[in-house]
This record gives C-alpha cells, structure tokens and sequence, in this order.
C-alpha cells in the first residue's frame, strides 16, 4: 500500500483507489489498511467508505457524465487525477448530504496535494467540477442516452455490458436490474457465531454493548448481521467467539452437514470459514482437512482454527485438481467450492464487476477438473457439495449437470433451509436481493453406496 497517512474521508477514498488502481489491490483491504492509518472516529469511517465504494459502484456513470464535462479525452488524463475526479463527481451527483463547495474545493485540494499535479491541471480539475456541480444544481445532467435496456442498466448501475447482457440472457431484463441494484446496494458486515463458544442471543447483547447495531438474519439463528464498527478489533471476535462469514458461505458448510467424528475434505479452503463452520458442527471432533494450492494462506487458516477454539482442522498443502492417492474413497463429506468469476460478491467487492470477459470465459474447465478429481476421494454413501461465489449458470448448474450426466454413481440430494426452501434438485442460486445473503451456489450430491 502507499506509505502515507491520509487525515480526512476523502483521503481514505482516494488513497484506496489510487491503491487499487497502481498496486491491485482489493477495495475492502485498501480501505481497512487507510482506515487504520487515518484513526478516523466512526462517522468519519463511515463517510470514507460510503465515498470509496460509492465511487467504485458507479464508475462507468462518473466517466459518462466527466466526458460532458472534460475538454481532455479520459485516457488523458493521470490516473490519480482521474480517480479524484470520478470520487469528485460522485459526491456531487450521488451523495445529497454533501454540500457542493465543499465537493468541489475539497476534491480540488486532493489533486493538488496527493496527485503532484500543476496549477493547470488544478485548474481544469477545478473547472470540471465547478461545471458539474453547475449542472447538478441547474438539473441539466446529460440524460442517460442508450439503444436499449441492457445498455441502459450498464450506464445507470456501472456494470460492464457484456455482463448485464450475460445476467439478461439467463435472468430476463427485471430480474437483471434488480440484481444490478443490489450489487450497489449498502451490504451490512455478516458473522456467524461460534455456537462452541456462546450463542446467538449472548453474542448479540455482546456486540451490542459494544456499540454496534446488530440484526438476527431472518433465516439464519447463527447469522448477525453489524454494522457501526470494526468487528474484528472486538474481544468476541478475537477470543473466537464471533467470526466474519457471510450467511451464503455458511449455508454451504451447513449443507454438507457433517457428522461427528467424521473424516471431511475442503478442498480450496482459503481462507477457512468454510472449514471452521464444517469444524464446529462436529462439535470439534473427526478430522476437517483444510486445503489450498498456496502455502501462505496456510498459516491464515491456522491462526482462524486456534482463534476459534477448534483443534479438528489440519492445514493441508494441495492442489485440487490432482489425484492424491491417500485420499481415495476416504471422505464421509467433500466440500469442492472451486475458484470462480465471483460475480456474486460484488456488492462487497465492486470492483471484481470489472474483470476482463474472456479470462473467465475458461473458468468451467478448470472447474469441471478439480470436481471429477475430487469426486475420486467420496466413499460410498459419502457427501459431495459443489459451491461458488457466483451466479453464472456456466460455472454452476451447467458443470454439476455435466459432472452427473457423466458419473452415474453419483445422485443429487434434496435438501432444505429457511434461507432458500426445499431444493428438490439438490441446487440453488442464492441471490441478494431475494435471499439477504452474497451471491452464491451450492449443489449436494451423494455417491450411491
């Protein structure tokens, strides 16, 4: 990350993006890192957030209405100088509890102290801005102009439009835009609590004499969903009490549903969620291998079980998409939630809405081997469960059906919970919007004894 301490909420946004922009870095690690810099109070945290993913949400919307505005052409313009222009625009568009002087002087100020810009590009900066805050307050924004619906939610909610067009096809046009709001859409901090360690309700008034604002998910006991603070600086979630786990990722552990003293294979389990709920619902028995291609994230998993209390876990190096012989036929329960587009998580990320197209076009393949390897190590009678993060109908329903139409040993099972009903076909698409939870899949099968 950039080695400086920003002093304001607009410094926690613009340093984050200059940070995505120049170093990759993820929307939700710049921000933790800037914010723990900047010893913001909780308002002021609050505000740098909102204008962080805010600008990012609306990317596509800030660059139409700056090309009305701009006498340079964007791909002209610095890339720091750019960021703070699109952070600019959507405070003065999008935020309507800013005022517009200081939208502007501020913003202003941001490209002349932290972009190294000249007085003539302080200047133009400064006249864009005054142009659009001009526009705003005058109600002559550029109406949105496009040939059709997909184009239209493409622009309206910052989507690429080979992806509004993909969700279209698969979903329909309503169904899209509701998916495209909800991606844009505020998405409280989820934690499951450690029903090891404490429960539900004595978890709530915990984190509740804290000082956060804490909900039960309507479908979920073990779910809180927080918002009001850092959770992870909080004593239930150090002593392992509470942990950070979105309702989707739990369900899934909760799917595969493993008994005690059972013998479970996750095999891409970074960062270990997965794993440390599959842990606690055999009440810290049986074996739980944890496994993942890279040895750094190894030690994360680790730190998460000894945090929680759980001694079942075992950090494992493999790659999933290689037979290893020792676990052939061995698993009561398989847990494959296999690297995908994560096209469900972007209301968290926002920034993954802007992956190239075609490098997830060869994601099924690679999601095709590492079940058919997978499926090798499920006993008789055992449990499969395939899950992703997203709700591309190619990575999910299509490679279960294909893995079923040519591994005639293997059956769906029907299973159900409150979050989603009864899946008859042993499958669902979680959505946001229609289930309180990330975008998700999961498919339970069962290899016939």
């Amino acid at each position: 990350m950039i080695d400086v301490r920003p002093r304001t909420p607009r410094e926690v946004a613009a340093f984050s993006l200059f940070s995505m922009a120049e170093e990759g870095a993820w929307s939700d690690g710049a921000l933790h890192y800037y914010l723990n810099r900047a010893k913001l109070d909780s308002r002021d945290a609050a505000l740098a957030t909102r204008m962080l993913y805010g600008t990012v949400q609306n990317e596509l919307l800030c660059d139409y209405y700056l090309r009305r505005f701009s006498s340079v052409r964007l791909k002209k313009i610095a890339p720091r100088v750019l960021a703070c222009l699109r952070l600019g625009v959507y405070q003065l568009v999008l935020m309507d509890k800013i005022p517009s002087h200081a939208a502007v002087s501020e913003t202003v100020e941001l490209v002349r102290r932290r972009c190294h810009a000249n007085e003539r590009t302080v200047s133009f900066a400064n006249g864009v801005l005054r142009s659009a805050a001009a526009a705003v307050q005058q109600g002559t924004l550029p109406v949105l102009d496009c040939p059709d619906k997909e184009s239209y939610y493409s622009l309206k909610y910052s989507h690429p439009e080979w992806l509004v067009r993909l969700l279209s096809a698969q979903y329909g046009q309503k169904e899209t835009e509701r998916i495209c709001q909800a991606n844009n859409a505020d998405a409280p901090t989820s934690v499951r609590v450690n029903l090891l360690k404490t429960t539900p309700a004595d978890a709530q008034a915990e984190l509740v004499q804290a000082g956060l604002t804490v909900e039960v998910h309507p479908s979920f006991a073990e779910i809180l969903l927080v918002s009001g603070g850092d959770v992870a600086a909080l004593p239930a979630f150090i002593e392992g009490r509470v942990t950070v786990q979105d309702a989707a990722s739990a369900l899934a552990a909760a799917v595969v549903d493993p008994t005690e003293n059972s013998f479970v294979l996750d095999c891409c389990a970074a960062p270990g969620g997965k794993s440390f709920a599959m842990a606690e619902r055999m009440r810290n028995t049986g074996t739980v291998i944890s496994c993942d291609i890279y040895e750094h994230k190894l030690q994360k998993i680790a730190d998460g079980a000894q945090r929680l209390g759980l001694t079942n876990v075992r950090p494992t190096l493999a790659d999933a998409s290689k037979p290893n012989a020792e676990w052939q036929g061995k698993a009561d329960f398989m847990l494959c939630d296999v690297p995908c587009s994560g096209l469900g998580i972007i209301r968290k990320k926002p920034e993954i809405r802007f992956k190239d197209e075609h490098e997830i076009e060869g994601l099924p393949v690679i999601q095709s081997a590492i079940l058919q390897n997978c499926a090798q190590y499920v006993k008789a009678g055992g449990t499969l469960v395939y899950s992703t993060c997203t709700i591309l109908a190619r990575e999910n329903e299509d490679v279960v059906r294909a893995f079923l139409a040519e591994h005639d040993d293997f059956e769906a099972v029907s299973w159900s919970h409150p979050v989603c009903g009864t899946r008859e076909n042993g499958m669902v698409t979680l959505l946001p919007h229609l289930h309180g939870t990330d975008g998700f899949f999961i498919a339970k099968m069962r290899k016939k004894a």
